[in-house]
């Protein structure tokens, strides 16, 4: 812990819930999203080579679970530059003691909380407000061969989105589970 970043360790092992600080005044803030040596005091070597940006029209928008598979899995660090979402990881490490398990976070404009979600884990979010923006960084580029995902709704996973009739595109809709997919980490 610093006083540029506050780090706090989730149930599962690697993701991470980073907060930079903030320094505000009348004209509003300043933070630093991500700085290197801040990361690397924190114990976090990670290097980014695409930062990715969307925006979700509507409210209980879901988009999720996506994960790239190896050789280019990715660790990504997510935030939100407008509005709020709720962020979801799942552990898909074969042999992991909480395979198949979720954590989640709400990040929003206002609280500037970040989500590091490690290779391994499969990542998705649910919008909390209309015109939400989500930013993230990847460790690996966008490779379509290597992309995949699981259903948003896999009963063996159970994760809570507060939400049982999310905006979904073609493919989230259509995800198999993790069981039907199996894991490849």
């Amino acid at each position: 812990m610093s006083e540029k970043l506050t780090v706090e360790h989730t149930p599962l092992d690697g993701v991470l819930i980073l907060t930079p600080a903030r320094f505000g005044d009348v004209r509003g803030f300043f933070s630093e999203s991500w700085n290197r040596a801040t990361m690397r005091d924190a114990g976090l070597d990670l290097e980014f080579v695409q930062d990715n940006h969307s925006l979700s029209a509507r409210k209980g928008t879901l988009r999720g679970l996506h994960f790239q598979t190896p050789p280019m899995a990715q660790d990504k660090l997510v935030r939100c530059g407008r509005g709020a979402l709720y962020d979801v990881a799942v552990d898909i490490r074969s042999g992991s003691a909480t395979f198949g398990q979720w954590f989640g976070v709400e990040l929003s404009a206002e609280n500037g909380r970040q989500l590091l979600v490690p290779a391994g884990f499969a990542h998705g979010f649910v919008t909390l407000q209309d015109d939400t923006e989500i930013c993230y960084k990847c460790t690996a580029p966008y490779a379509p061969d290597c992309d995949a995902g699981i259903a948003w709704d896999d009963p063996d996973i159970g994760v809570d989105w507060g939400i049982s009739e999310p905006v979904l595109s073609e493919k989230d809709a259509t995800a198999p589970t993790l069981k039907e997919l199996g894991s490849p980490f």
